[in-house]
Formats: C-alpha cells, sequence, structure tokens
C-alpha cells in the first residue's frame, strides 16, 4: 500500500512539474511576442525619420535670369532722357496744368542701363513733357488701326472702332493704347482722276462705272447711250464733286 502511494505521489509531483515547466515556456513566449510587436513600431518610426532627415529634398531658390521682352526695345548706355516710355516708369505729377510743360520724375525698369549727360550711370532721372493723356495727342503722335468694312462714301459719314498706339518717342498721361472713333479712310486703288476722264470721255458707254465696280449702272448707260445723254452729264457732275465713289465704299486716291 506504501508503495502505491509513493508512485501516485511521484506522478504528481511529476505532472506539477511539467505543467510549471510549459507554463513557464508559454509565458516566455508571450512575453518575446509582445516585445517583438511593441518594438517593431518604433523602429519603423526611427526608419521612416531617418530616411525623412536624410532624404528629404532641398529646394533652392534660384534667381531669375530671364529677361523682359521690353528690353530689346531700350538702347544700353544712352540718355536716361532720351529712352522710350516702355523702358521707364514715370511718378504722376498732379499739380501740372493741361497743355502745359512740366516735369516728371522717373525710374528705368530693371535690366535696362542708362547713362547722364556726364556718361556716369544712374537709375533715378527727370524728363519734361506735356501735360495731357494719350487720347488727347495729335493725330500724328498715334498709329491706329485701319477698317475695310465701312463706307466711306457715305451721307453721314461712316465711323468705325479703331485702336491707337502711341509712337515710341512720344510721352504722355495714361493709357498708351486706346480706343477711338475714326472716320472710314481707307482706300481701294481707284482714282479721282481717272474716273472723271473716264466720265467725260467715255461716259456714254458706261467706261465710268464700270472701272468703279458698279456693273449694272455701267450696263444701263451702255444700252441706253449714257441715258440720251442726260446720265452722262449727271455722272460727270456726281464724279467731279466726289458724291459717286467706288462700289467697295473706299476713298479715291
Amino acid at each position: 500500500m506504501a508503495a502505491r502511494w509513493w508512485r501516485r505521489a511521484l506522478r504528481g509531483l511529476c505532472g506539477a512539474a511539467l505543467f510549471l515547466s510549459q507554463l513557464s515556456v508559454l509565458s516566455g513566449r508571450a512575453g518575446s511576442l509582445m516585445t517583438t510587436k511593441l518594438s517593431q513600431p518604433q523602429s519603423t518610426l526611427a526608419k521612416s525619420l531617418t530616411s525623412t532627415s536624410t532624404n528629404a529634398p532641398y529646394f533652392k531658390a534660384s534667381e531669375s535670369t530671364e529677361i523682359p521682352p521690353y528690353v530689346t526695345n531700350c538702347p544700353s548706355n544712352g540718355l536716361c532722357s532720351r529712352l522710350p516710355p516702355d523702358c521707364m516708369t514715370c511718378n504722376t505729377n498732379y499739380s501740372c496744368i493741361y497743355g502745359k510743360t512740366a516735369t516728371f520724375d522717373c525710374k528705368v525698369k530693371p535690366h535696362v542701363h542708362c547713362v547722364d549727360e556726364n556718361n556716369h550711370e544712374q537709375e533715378n532721372f527727370t524728363i519734361n513733357m506735356t501735360c495731357q493723356f494719350c487720347w488727347q495727342l495729335a493725330t500724328s503722335d498715334y498709329v491706329c488701326t485701319n477698317s475695310t468694312n465701312c463706307m466711306t462714301v457715305s451721307c453721314p459719314r461712316q465711323r468705325y472702332n479703331a485702336t491707337c498706339t502711341v509712337r515710341d518717342h512720344i510721352h504722355c498721361l495714361g493709357n498708351r493704347v486706346f480706343p477711338k472713333m475714326l472716320y472710314c479712310n481707307w482706300t481701294g486703288g481707284y482714282k479721282w482722276s481717272t474716273a472723271l476722264a473716264l466720265s467725260i470721255t467715255l461716259g456714254g458707254f458706261g467706261a465710268d462705272r464700270f472701272y468703279l465696280g458698279q456693273w449694272r449702272e455701267g450696263l444701263g448707260k451702255l444700252f441706253s447711250f449714257g441715258g440720251l445723254g442726260i446720265w452722262t452729264l449727271i455722272d460727270v457732275l456726281l464724279i467731279g464733286v466726289g458724291y459717286v465713289g467706288p462700289a467697295d465704299g473706299s476713298l479715291y486716291i
């Protein structure tokens, strides 16, 4: 009986020892797994921080070396007072009197080089110009677009919307490009002297009307022998005073 009891006791002790050993192994594995899980984000974060600090791109502000288009119209090392208006910026003289000459303080634009009368380079200078806006200049001081769609021979005489640009050597106040209503003044190449000569000599056959591009009137005069001379005399008067003009509506040369 004693031997059986000792055997059972030894088995119990062995089972308890085996259970404790398995429990220690399992606890060790769980601890290692927790350590691994906790250390993995830290290592990943460290790698990301390292890569960010070492591989971050470095942008250096590069200076712009592009030359503005207005520089091509600005003479280099010339007198500042003779520069074109596009090469300078001037302060408005609010005390100037319209139509009178006034002094304006100006400064050259970037990339523009000019000198004074002593051949010394300068940036700030003064110019004298008439106190008036650009649209108030004389017609010879600006160039306007021309229209070939309006009638020059009409009553009243037609006008068209033109875009005008001030010439380079003219200084004025306000915008240098402005709209303006102008009279139709284009020509198709017809000469008044030729039309009058044809009307006097061959007007009875409609030559003057054919020359001006008026084919219907020319055929009418041809087949009616100039309206028995009456139409011919009337056309001589109308062409002579300029009332009858080219069919395209242009002016005589």
